[in-house]
């Protein structure tokens, strides 16, 4: 039986609150030194509760801690466990705009969220890769392609035949938008990603089949070839530019 806590219903006022509203206590105190990033991987126990005490989630009743990214959670989570160090118990008060909103799809919870975290360890991200030079603008140097894709070879590869739209292939990239951000990397999560050429943004699709095993190419994609100048659901917007080493063609 997982205790509901008292102090479920609100902030209550020996609470810390961050400039974005996200509020805490320290339940236990922990013996680590470091507090994750928020590219790191954590591994937690945790319970989250609606103010009504209503329990919709725990890994302490499931008996097995969770491993994730801390970028690829909810905001107050990615904020919150960055305060922490190993060992620690805290709790959290995550207002909706943090967490998953007042009205939220898929059965989520709405409203404010009560979690109890508990962060077992943590693994820290790789260093993430340097920022290409050309990242604001496709540069004099690069091949452009009716369509608006443009590229350049990185590093030749030792392959024969390019990959089909129909392939699977596996890569490793990283990807930033045009201000330099990194949005998402393979590199910094140390897997490779295998996926169908038909499956991708129709750059990546396009732009993949253009290269050979072994190869690395950067491209820049403009946005009728990614997700649009306005994506929903999170997706970067505008031109984007990708590094992208061509593993293998195939399953």
């Amino acid at each position: 039986m997982i205790e509901t806590p008292a102090d479920v219903q609100s902030v209550p006022a020996d609470a810390e609150t961050t400039a974005s509203g996200l509020a805490s206590r320290v339940l236990t105190s922990g013996s680590g030194k470091e507090s994750p990033a928020a590219a790191d991987t954590v591994t937690v126990h945790y319970s989250g509760w609606t103010t009504d005490g209503q329990l919709f989630d725990s890994s302490v009743r499931r008996g097995q801690p969770a491993s994730f990214p801390l970028n690829r959670v909810i905001k107050g989570w990615t904020e919150g466990l960055q305060l922490m160090v190993a060992g620690e118990k805290r709790r959290f008060w995550i207002p909706a705009a943090l967490a998953y909103g007042d009205d939220p799809a898929g059965g989520r919870p709405a409203g404010m969220l009560v979690f109890d975290v508990e962060l077992l360890s943590f693994e820290k991200a790789p260093e993430p890769p340097k920022v290409p030079e050309d990242v604001a603008g496709v540069p004099e140097a690069a091949e452009v392609r009716e369509s608006g894709l443009a590229s350049r070879v990185l590093k030749a590869g030792g392959g024969e035949k390019n990959p089909a739209k129909t392939d699977f292939v596996t890569v490793h990239y990283s990807g930033w938008t045009t201000d330099g951000a990194l949005f998402d990397s393979s590199v910094m999560r140390g897997q490779p990603a295998s996926f169908g050429l038909f499956q991708v943004i129709p750059g990546w699709t396009e732009g993949v089949q253009l290269m050979v095993e072994g190869e690395t190419r950067r491209f820049w994609i403009p946005a009728k070839l990614a997700y649009g100048e306005n994506p929903q659901g999170g997706a970067p917007a505008g031109m984007l530019v990708f590094d992208v080493e061509l593993i293998r063609i195939g399953r």
